[in-house]
């Protein structure tokens, strides 16, 4: 006969350390505050900024396409007008026919080419900007890969440059070489572009000056915007020429829209009296004619906007303690009007 015994229930007890750290009363939970999360720090001593983007609005442009529709019209009114007329002259003659049709042809040639022209010269700017936003990266976050598309890209671009097979050169020796993203960006300024910023600076301060001259001797205020006007644009396709862009119609347009988008980030117009005799000394203007003072304002600005179009147009972007700076363009400027001013 078996023995069946009921289910009972047995409490092991835990030892007196452990039981008495169960019985504890729980602490409530509590705020607690005065802790500080300080930021990570950064190698390097500058943090370089790629110059702004042009704004793309995502609106529908209706003055694009009405424009785009009116050069359309034009292209098959023209189109119409010149087969009408080769037709007309293979009437009369043959020969005629024949040389209208050749005509007509080389100017088809012609405006392909200039097409052709355009496009290669937009793209070409577009090349330089999406180099500066990879050195820019490249420099900011050690990437090596960013650095390496920027390094050859700008390789890329100054190929085809006689003046730039010994930066060249030296550079390529470097390619298989292990390196921070940083570094490699730093050679490949010291090889290609550092060499050109002292030509950027002599076409900058020409151009400055010139436009005080300028506009010291033109008579009207009419005169004075368009000879500023021209020689802005004219300095802004020199730089770009000098950094590896191929300034065209359109390209020197859109590169001025870049230009006066970065001085309206960076606060480059806003040139008051007071900060120019900061710079370059109180009371300097007022001791020149009100010609030459106006003429020397107009330089002054002609330099921000070279600073400005440098930057733009320069592939790596240059750190702060490098750059050229307006005071000394200043000086330069208003030293040249004293000196024109004293026969």
């Amino acid at each position: 006969m078996s023995d069946n015994r009921n289910p009972k229930a047995f409490i092991i007890e835990p030892p007196n350390g452990e039981a008495q750290e169960t019985a504890a009363p729980k602490r409530k939970p509590r705020a607690v505050t005065g802790i500080t999360v300080e930021p990570e720090a950064i190698d390097g001593d500058l943090i370089v900024m790629p110059p702004a983007p042009l704004r793309r609005s995502r609106r529908v442009r209706w003055a694009g396409i009405l424009a785009g529709a009116l050069f359309s019209l034009v292209t098959l009114w023209a189109g119409l007008a010149v087969t009408q007329l080769v037709e007309e002259y293979f009437l009369r003659s043959p020969v005629l026919g024949w040389a209208t049709l050749a005509i007509a042809g080389l100017a088809a040639f012609a405006a392909l080419a200039i097409i052709s022209r355009e496009i290669w010269a937009l793209a070409r700017l577009r090349r330089i900007e999406s180099i500066q936003i990879d050195a820019a990266h490249a420099i900011n976050t050690d990437d090596a890969a960013a650095a390496k598309r920027a390094v050859s890209q700008l390789q890329g671009l100054y190929a085809g440059r006689a003046d730039a097979q010994l930066g060249l050169r030296d550079l390529k020796q470097f390619d298989a070489d292990i390196m921070d993203g940083r570094d490699r960006i730093k050679l490949a300024e010291r090889y290609l572009v550092s060499a050109r910023d002292d030509e950027a600076h002599r076409i900058i301060a020409h151009a400055s000056r010139r436009v005080t001259l300028l506009t010291t001797v033109t008579p009207t205020a009419a005169l004075d915007i368009l000879f500023v006007a021209a020689l802005n644009l004219r300095m802004m396709r020199e730089l770009a020429t000098l950094y590896g862009g191929r300034p065209s119609t359109l390209s020197t347009f859109r590169l001025a829209r870049m230009v006066l988008s970065h001085l309206a980030v960076t606060g480059g117009l806003a040139l008051s009296d007071n900060l120019i005799q900061h710079v370059v000394g109180k009371g300097l203007l007022g001791r020149l004619s009100a010609r030459f003072g106006e003429g020397a304002v107009n330089g002054i600005l002609t330099a921000r906007v070279g600073l400005a179009a440098r930057d733009v147009c320069r592939p790596i972007p240059q750190e702060t303690s490098a750059k050229d700076t307006l005071g000394s363009l200043m000086r330069e400027l208003v030293t040249a009007a004293e000196e024109q001013k004293t026969p």
